[in-house]
């Protein structure tokens, strides 16, 4: 960790502001690390605290810093909008609103799609919520087991992830499916095929029982579950099954979408083998950092509200900026295909430190989508008092990385921005190694 003991005195201490923080904002508004930090600034995939120490971010504000820090085109963006028009609703005709909708209805690959702008994933997983009960005139929704959609009222209510689902109220009724966690649960131990096949029956048996839902919604690799996934083609063949009996299928790409994952530019197109879903919803890295959100959809899934509606701050011009910007940088950059490189060489180097530690039961992802799940070491048991002694063990090797996972919080979250370079990723490795081995292991 480098120290420029110069840096960021002038508003008091780190702990002074966590008091302030403790006596005006609510109680369960989680903070990472015992002495939690101010991050002042950043540049590139690096952070700086108030303290001037200098951090390799592997975690990008929850994977919403996507292409770099203080990235040169999406500020002069901002800048140049800012001087301008900021904000005007969706009550006038917005020029970089309708640019942004095009290009992204385009990469979507859903046929004549519609794009709603929203401000946060929670509010493009409410609206997507909305559009499937309206349309489908009921209030079922299918969700998987160990999910996270949002912190909304709706929102929570399909969660699937007791750590942060605070009320069983909600507005819907949700049916919980198998087939999201591939190394646990009652199926782990089958080939990826039987596993596949025995989800499907699962999803079947469930379907005759009920009346036909709404829709199912589902991260293609989940995000606060710790980074678990499906084997490739799972929820292809649940499209098989869904299209069938009208229910549609909504594909939660916050944590997702815009090549992450290396392979894909969308999860969705990993499991694409029937099509793509009816409607797919975004947020995070496209904003780099600015408030965006969105819900793609068929015109017909889109189009069917019959009231009025608007968005105040969906779709504003100055996220609209950025937003184009971060997308032009992304794909000018191949970002999707550095991913997949310097990912692939990142989750190999790691999995071979995990080798030698008993307390590593998997690494698993793809791309830039990384996660170390940690047991007890001899056991299956999670280990998450482990889990926070590595996350404090990094932070002081100057490294910042996540934590999640379903099963008690125990995997260590790696989501770098994506334009991670090679020796970064070697640096962020031999960081995470010391973290490692310093703690139980």
């Amino acid at each position: 960790m480098t120290t420029d003991a110069s840096q960021g005195q002038a508003h008091g201490s780190a702990k002074h502001l966590y008091q302030r923080h403790q006596s005006v904002l609510p109680d369960w508004l989680a903070v990472y690390y015992a002495d939690p930090i101010e991050l002042t600034h950043g540049e590139g995939r690096h952070v700086w605290d108030a303290e001037g120490n200098k951090y390799l971010d592997f975690f990008g504000g929850i994977l919403t810093t996507m292409t770099a820090h203080a990235l040169p085109e999406v500020t002069k963006a901002v800048s140049e909008q800012a001087g301008r028009i900021i904000h005007s609703s969706t009550l006038y005709l917005n020029r970089p609103m309708v640019d942004l909708a095009e290009r992204i209805a385009k990469l979507s690959g859903i046929p004549d799609a519609r794009v709603f702008f929203t401000t946060s994933g929670t509010e493009a997983n409410d609206t997507a919520l909305l559009l499937a009960t309206a349309y489908r005139r009921s209030n079922q929704i299918l969700a998987m087991r160990n999910s996270y959609h949002g912190r909304s009222f709706t929102a929570v209510g399909i969660t699937g992830n007791k750590g942060w689902s605070p009320t069983s109220l909600s507005p819907l009724q949700t049916l919980y499916v198998h087939g999201g966690v591939r190394t646990r649960g009652p199926y782990a131990d089958l080939d990826d095929a039987g596993f596949i096949a025995a989800c499907v029956a699962d999803l079947e048996d469930l379907l005759g029982h009920v009346r036909p839902p709404a829709a199912l919604i589902a991260e293609p690799i989940q995000g606060v579950g710790g980074f678990t996934a499906p084997p490739d083609g799972l929820y292809a063949a649940f499209r098989e099954v869904l299209q069938e009996r009208g229910i549609l299928w909504i594909a939660d790409e916050v944590q997702t979408g815009w090549g992450r994952t290396g392979d894909n530019f969308w999860g969705w197109q990993a499991h694409g083998q029937n099509g793509p879903p009816d409607m797919l919803t975004f947020a995070k890295g496209i904003g780099n950092g600015m408030s965006i959100g969105g819900v793609v959809a068929r015109a017909e899934v889109m189009n069917c509200l019959d009231s009025n509606s608007i968005s105040t701050f969906g779709g504003t011009q100055i996220t609209m900026a950025a937003g184009l910007a971060n997308l032009t940088y992304l794909l000018e950059h191949d970002l999707q295909g550095n991913a997949r490189r310097v990912g692939g060489l990142l989750i190999e180097r790691l999995r071979a430190i995990a080798a030698q530690l008993p307390g590593v039961r998997e690494v698993r992802g793809r791309g830039l989508m990384i996660g170390i799940e940690l047991v007890k070491p001899g056991t299956d048991q999670a280990d998450p008092d482990a889990a926070a002694a590595v996350l404090e063990a990094a932070r002081e090797g100057g490294l910042l990385i996540g934590k999640g996972g379903g099963h008690n919080t125990s995997v260590l979250r790696i989501a770098p921005p994506l334009s991670l370079t090679v020796a970064e990723a070697e640096e962020g490795a031999a960081i995470l190694e010391r973290a490692l081995r310093s703690t139980q292991f």
